[in-house]
């Protein structure tokens, strides 16, 4: 009987040592190493590079009409807000550029809450950008601009904030759009958490590799945009080649590793290179800068007050929708039976009859498929994709497998889903990434008082 397939799972807990260890690395590399993948209005290149932002009323509306001016590398250029109050730059040169608001340009009885004028630093094919709060309280008004550069928003954020640089400026408005943020955040986290919830409970693997998967999913996404144009075709051919790339993975990789009666901690190392091997041919294949699936600036539409682009709300419909269609094929299908018996006790459920090999690479198929959908998703909500994307995500990931209940689909979802709330809605006082650091607390407090998450099992020792 294959040793590591048919593990039994009480001998699977020196795994959470090793997942946690694994959990912090990848926070301390995302933090230190990681670059964003920002929101691009025009499309960076080799040879440009884009300044952008979206300016918002105190209430969170577009404000629109509003006048800005970048001055550097001798030429000054000036534009206006869109109706959905973004504007953009494109310069040719690298360097330090100003940006500066016209304030005679603001809506009645609007003030801006830092001063007028920004200094960025710009890469060739890259984006930077810079933010302009708005108040309605003029003695809030002229406060001095923080220190280093303001990094560009993605458009998740932008369109969720209303200058989330001040951050305990809380209001209603602000609180349900960041609310509604935070259920996007947590569908999108859970279409890729579900797929590598599904894996661990079946062969006890925890794959570092997932995010990797995740950023492959958006970045053939963007390449099949560009052969057929059509939107829809190119993520569903990223989808499906996702699910050939999840099959012959475990055909190639996983399944004779199994066979050899490798650990679980070897198999882990396993995943942890084969995920930096992935990250250096993104890197080669399309370079380091972003990478856009939809080259169009990205439409908005507002629904019972919230402001979000139609790309999310797609995205949010269609990833709610696999993530039941998953779910009831796990509880009412014959594979979903053989998938649960798997990781109830393996050796139990092959002993039953199940071919255990097959299930698992079916699971792999699923799993690979749910990771592209959300790679895709991703790279449109945030309007752009790059290398290390799903990287930067994959903390997330863990997180919300390891709070709901390792190997538990149903906990991944519920895990998933208050992490995005927590990330989003403290986004409302906790400034910049600060706020991804809420959800590791949440994970820890849970942990502390319910060690094997909240659905999760208590395991027999001895």
């Amino acid at each position: 009987m294959n040793r590591t397939t048919a593990q039994s799972v009480s001998a699977r807990r020196p795994l959470g040592i090793a997942l946690l260890l694994g959990i912090l690395l990848t926070f301390l590399s995302t933090t230190i190493f990681a670059t964003p993948a920002h929101a691009a209005e025009c499309a960076p290149s080799p040879a440009n590079a884009c300044v952008q932002g979206v300016m918002k009323t105190s209430g969170g509306e577009p404000a629109s009409g509003i006048t800005l001016t970048l001055e550097g590398g001798g030429d000054t250029q000036s534009t206006e807000t869109a109706a959905d109050g973004r504007w953009a730059f494109s310069v040719t040169e690298a360097g330090t550029y100003t940006v500066a608001v016209d304030e005679s340009t603001l809506p009645d009885g609007e003030y801006l809450k830092l001063t007028d004028t920004r200094e960025v630093t710009v890469q060739l094919n890259n984006v930077a950008g810079g933010l302009f709060p708005l108040t309605n309280n003029p003695d809030e008004a002229g406060q001095t601009q923080p220190g280093g550069t303001t990094p560009g928003e993605d458009s998740a954020e932008a369109e969720s904030s209303a200058g989330s640089t001040s951050a305990s400026s809380f209001s209603w408005p602000r609180f349900w759009q960041q609310f509604a943020s935070g259920i996007r955040m947590g569908l999108l986290i859970a279409l890729a958490s579900l797929g590598l919830s599904l894996i661990f409970g079946t062969t006890g693997l925890s794959n570092f590799a997932h995010g990797e998967m995740v950023s492959m999913g958006g970045l053939l996404a963007a390449a099949f945009m560009s052969l057929t144009g059509n939107l829809w075709l190119a993520g569903g051919i990223a989808v499906i080649a996702m699910a050939l790339f999840g099959w012959a993975q475990d055909k190639v990789l996983w399944k004779p590793l199994r066979k050899r009666r490798l650990s679980l901690m070897q198999l882990m190392i396993v995943s942890i290179g084969l995920s930096i091997t992935m990250q250096y041919l993104f890197q080669f294949f399309w370079g380091s800068g972003i990478v856009r699936i939809d080259t169009k600036n990205p439409a908005t539409a507002t629904v019972f007050g919230i402001t979000m682009t139609v790309q999310s709300y797609v995205a949010m419909g269609v990833s709610l929708a696999a993530i039941i269609l998953v779910g009831i094929a796990l509880m009412y299908t014959r594979f979903g039976r053989a998938t649960r018996a798997i990781s109830d006790n393996p050796a139990l459920a092959q002993a039953s009859g199940i071919d255990v090999d097959r299930i698992i690479n079916v699971v792999w198929i699923v799993g690979g498929g749910l990771a592209g959908l959300a790679g895709v998703f991703l790279g449109l909500v945030f309007n752009g994709i790059n290398w290390f994307t799903g990287g930067q995500l994959l903390l997330l990931f863990f997180a919300a497998v390891t709070l709901g209940g390792l190997g538990t689909a149903f906990g991944a979802f519920v895990g998933s889903m208050i992490i995005g709330m927590m990330v989003e809605l403290t986004n409302i006082w906790l400034p910049g990434d600060l706020k991804f650091a809420t959800a590791l607390l949440i994970l820890i407090l849970i942990l502390l008082v319910r060690p094997q998450g909240i659905f999760g099992r208590k395991e027999r020792s001895g």
